[in-house]
């Protein structure tokens, strides 16, 4: 007789993917915090020697949204405003933008990015599970699985949060490690 390998419990699967998910939400909750209630001035002060902003942030974080989980993960276009931007004559359009835009139009486009990639990441999940591919390989050959998308994301929010925590208390003095319970954005 011989010994069949167990097949894998689907709950844990699930349970991994919640808790993936989880996190991201907690550092994008942590970031929208360190990013919210800001007006003009807020949004485009600079600290240090370096040249980012909180606006710029923003916009940034949006346009990661849409790469990595719409067009990397998903397969998927960028959609607006994305598709209409010539990234090779301007590099740094999100940075750039995001420190002229207004407050509204900043927040905006963050937070539908970030819908929209809640729903893609929901729908990629069901269809691939986490151990399933990505729709895109690097040059190596090597295409990143869901998980790996995911924990980038997670990575990329851990860093900007970061960035955002210290622009922010040069703005206004806010400080600390996580958004107060009775926020939302």
């Amino acid at each position: 007789m011989s010994e069949s390998t167990p097949l894998p419990d689907p709950s844990a699967a699930l349970a991994e993917a919640e808790s993936l998910r989880s996190v991201l939400e907690r550092n994008r909750r942590t970031f929208a915090w360190k990013t919210s209630g800001l007006d003009e001035e807020a949004l485009r002060a600079t600290t240090a020697a370096s040249s980012m902003t909180l606006g710029g942030l923003v916009k940034h974080v949006a346009l990661v949204e849409a790469d990595w989980l719409a067009v990397k993960l998903a397969g998927h276009e960028y959609g607006a405003p994305w598709d209409a931007v010539d990234f090779d004559a301007d590099p740094d359009w999100e940075w750039r933008t995001g420190a002229l835009d207004s407050p509204d139009d900043v927040y905006t486009v963050w937070r539908d990015a970030v819908e929209r990639s809640r729903e893609l990441v929901t729908d990629i999940i069901k269809e691939r599970g986490l151990d399933g591919p990505a729709s895109f390989t690097w040059p190596d050959g090597r295409t990143p699985s869901v998980r790996d998308m995911l924990l980038d994301m997670i990575e990329e929010y851990a860093r900007h949060t970061g960035h955002a925590d210290i622009l922010r208390e040069t703005v206004d003095g806010r400080v600390g490690e996580g958004a107060p319970e009775d926020f939302t954005f």
